[in-house]
């Protein structure tokens, strides 16, 4: 039996890495990171490839990432960075899609200073929500599933009963 990928969606600091490695290892299959792909691509940091190339060269790594994903990836859980699906709307063709879905408190709750500077559109707090405010509807409209994040392995044991549902 072939596993369809597993699409992790969120804002930033909503949990999709962490997630995806507990879940994939848990599961044992692959777990792809799409901003560590491209870090590694790239051998720069997001915040660097923001500050040197632009946010549109960035949307454009994604793409490439998105292409690659969908053509050669299978049975793997995948995190994607918080625009990758304002940016591909399309992503429903690499697997099913899953919101982890956080409120913004929560999340400037959980990240540390460290994990919102490396975020390039985390610096203004405002801005941020306002980003926020405008990806959540996106994300929702997307997903074939939305679960609250609120507890890891409650959030990862809910993952599993869609993955064991999809093949029954």
């Amino acid at each position: 039996m072939s596993l369809d990928n597993i699409i992790l969606t969120g804002f930033m600091g909503s949990g999709k890495s962490t997630i995806g490695r507990k879940l994939a290892k848990e599961i044992n299959t692959y777990f792809i990171d799409t901003d560590m792909l491209i870090e590694n691509f790239e051998n720069m940091k997001i915040s660097e490839i923001f500050e040197k190339y632009g946010e549109n060269k960035f949307r454009e790594m994604e793409k490439y990432c998105f292409e690659w994903i969908k053509n050669s990836v299978k049975n793997t859980i995948i995190s994607v960075g918080g625009g990758f699906p304002i940016y591909i709307p399309e992503i429903k063709e690499a697997g099913i899609v899953i919101y982890l879905k956080v409120s913004f408190e929560d999340i400037l709750k959980r990240m540390n200073e460290e994990e919102i500077k490396k975020r390039p559109l985390f610096q203004d707090k405002e801005k941020a929500k306002e980003l926020f405010l405008k990806r959540d509807k996106i994300y929702e409209n997307l997903a074939d599933y939305i679960i609250e994040n609120k507890d890891l392995e409650i959030t990862i044991n809910r993952i599993k009963e869609i993955i064991n549902a999809s093949y029954k």
